[in-house]
């Protein structure tokens, strides 16, 4: 079943995928800093994040995952490949999956020309690439190296450069609309995850529309589990929260709220 929701309904759930580009990125060359702060972005503005490929900078690979994902998502952001040199694709590979042709945009020509002027910088024919825009699209600004990113239907597309990315994002937000904002609670105890595993899973299955999640941490000598439950509902929420702790109270162990100390 897609994900997509409807965008102008009062607290429905927004989705959003983030799809990082790059064959630097898969290598392990370059290591991601760009989803976290996406999905924090977003998930302020009360659009979550359901999904999130790191996709070769490979032409058929990006079209094919832009295709699948922008019509299963509300929206959809992608980061890298949108530079100067040969392997920068993005442009291209989006262009195609659109079935749109694309040029150079005259703002964003307009824009470089005046930056490399003013920097003293050479325009040249690799740097005027980043002008490429798909045929439709509307731009991103960058208030910082200048190259925009570009929108297109409901994918965004931004910088790999996580200090451009993020420019970029502040200055699409007010393009957003989201929904019913994620809360989390956290209950903590020194009790092992394989003891409240079968509860914990009844748990969820009485509540499918809070997410519940387990995860062990040890400080010094003693170990526990935190039980973290995410969910739109805050009322739901906090109902979860207190049958986890409940539930940890039967097995004869004291819950903490929050993370342990």
């Amino acid at each position: 079943m897609p994900e997509k929701s409807n965008i102008n309904a009062a607290n429905k759930l927004v989705t959003a995928c983030v799809v990082l580009i790059g064959d630097e990125v898969l290598s392990g060359r370059t290591r991601d800093a760009n989803l976290g702060y996406i999905a924090k972005h977003l998930n302020q503005i009360g659009v979550q994040v359901r999904e999130a490929r790191v996709i070769p900078d490979i032409e058929q690979v990006i079209v094919d995952t832009i295709n699948e994902v922008r019509t299963r998502y509300d929206y959809v952001f992608t980061t890298g490949g949108i530079g100067p040199t040969h392997d920068d694709i993005t442009a291209d590979s989006i262009a195609k999956a659109f079935g749109v042709g694309i040029g150079y945009h005259p703002q964003a020509m307009a824009t470089l020309e005046m930056h490399y002027q003013e920097t003293g910088g050479e325009f040249t024919e690799a740097r005027k690439r980043m002008a490429r825009i798909p045929e439709g699209a509307s731009l991103i600004a960058n208030p910082l190296s200048k190259a925009p990113g570009f929108q297109i239907g409901n994918v965004f597309v931004m910088a790999g450069v996580p200090m451009v990315m993020q420019v970029m994002m502040d200055s699409l937000t007010d393009r957003l609309e989201g929904g019913a904002t994620m809360q989390s609670r956290t209950v903590s105890a020194q009790i092992g995850e394989g003891t409240i595993a079968e509860r914990l899973g009844a748990l969820q299955a009485q509540f499918p529309e809070v997410g519940i999640g387990s995860y062990p941490y040890y400080r010094g000598k003693t170990f526990g589990t935190s039980v973290v439950m995410r969910g739109t509902d805050v009322a739901l929420l906090e109902r979860v929260a207190a049958e986890a702790e409940a539930l940890i109270r039967g097995f004869g162990a004291e819950p903490v709220s929050g993370d342990p100390a």
